[in-house]
């Protein structure tokens, strides 16, 4: 690799000013940017000048909407965030850790269902062997994980995330199906603790939905049938969904992980296809050597298999 380098590319180069860069596209802001770098508005002008003037383009042109990148720039951000990641992770990630001694603070994001499932385990596997660890969590769903990462709010995400940029780093955990839920008390089956499509039907629904969507792909599969279901109830929190099932006689569709903490809840197969999914972390490659990260990510793997 070392030879294929060719110093004479790099004169007038400065890491800083790709540095810049990178924080320039981010915020689609001058001022922004330099309230994130720490420096006047001036010196973040000039940077830019200078940036457009080693790659030869106008990088950020205002829109409609603010700044908004040149398809240059945005190829130039896809090459070089991974890079500069990797430099940071040579220059810095180098103190081993030691979770039994550690003072460490991590923030996660994670949407409610899985913070239901996975955090009791997580937090005594950490209270056993890691004491002076600290977790925050935030709440984060698969349409807000990566914006999170690339703006520094969390060290990990985990839930039903997808492979996303290049500077992302995906891990999936655990694959997954979702299950039918309901009391049996507010909802009588004509097979008991199980599900007909007339009863899937029949029944009104309660969905969780991050986007306040009245459709899913549920409901896509009864279309092709000709058949629809009436969706009453949309929110964006599993956790409400027992709460509401046992005072209505409604359906509720979520992970199956949830049964068993649902116990008074008749737990059953969903009548329509629907496929499975996977859970995944995702991590930022700036934090891909992060040796107290890379620990943390293993604990959390462990017990997402268990």
């Amino acid at each position: 690799m070392i030879s294929t380098i060719n110093e004479r590319n790099f004169r007038g180069v400065d890491l800083n000013l790709l540095v810049t860069f990178l924080v320039l596209m981010r915020e689609r802001s001058v001022s922004g940017a330099a309230r994130k770098l720490f420096i006047g508005q001036p010196a973040a002008s000039s940077a830019l000048a200078r940036l457009r003037e080693l790659f030869g383009d106008e990088l950020l042109v205002r829109g409609p909407h603010g700044m908004e990148p040149t398809a240059r720039a945005l190829a130039l951000e896809a090459a070089l965030a991974p890079a500069l990641g990797e430099v940071q992770a040579a220059l810095f990630d180098t103190v081993a850790f030691h979770a039994a001694t550690a003072e460490h603070t991590f923030t996660l994001g994670m949407p409610d269902w899985v913070e239901l499932w996975l955090m009791p385990r997580l937090f005594e596997r950490l209270r056993l062997e890691a004491p002076g660890v600290r977790i925050a969590v935030k709440v984060c769903d698969p349409f807000t994980g990566t914006a999170m990462l690339e703006a520094g709010e969390i060290d990990l995400g985990v839930g039903a995330f997808r492979e996303g940029p290049r500077w992302q780093r995906y891990t999936p955990l655990r694959t997954m199906g979702f299950r039918c839920f309901f009391h049996p008390a507010q909802v009588k089956t004509r097979r008991r603790g199980r599900l007909a499509l007339a009863d899937y039907t029949a029944h009104p629904h309660v969905l969780v939905s991050y986007r306040a969507a009245f459709e899913s792909a549920a409901d896509e599969q009864l279309a092709a049938q000709g058949l629809r279901r009436e969706v009453r109830y949309v929110t964006p929190r599993f956790a409400l969904v027992p709460e509401i099932l046992r005072h209505s006689p409604a359906i509720g569709t979520a992970p199956e992980v949830l049964a068993a903490l649902w116990p008074d809840l008749v737990s059953c197969p969903v009548p329509v296809a629907l496929p499975a999914f996977d859970v995944s972390a995702i991590g930022h490659v700036r934090r891909e050597r992060d040796p107290a990260l890379a620990w943390l990510l293993d604990v959390i793997a462990a017990v997402a298999r268990e």
